[in-house]
């Protein structure tokens, strides 16, 4: 039972880990974003 414990956290872990480096890609592309429409509006 301990085993099953402790791959079921360490699955968990493993799946936390890559939704933050999901999220922070995802915050990056919309910084980009934000970016490109700040410049295009210094443009005009």
């Amino acid at each position: 039972m301990k085993n099953i414990t402790l791959i079921l956290l360490a699955v968990i872990a493993l799946i936390g880990m890559s939704a933050c480096n999901t999220v922070q890609g995802f915050g990056k592309d919309v910084s980009k974003v934000g970016q490109s429409m700040e410049n295009a509006a210094a443009k005009k």
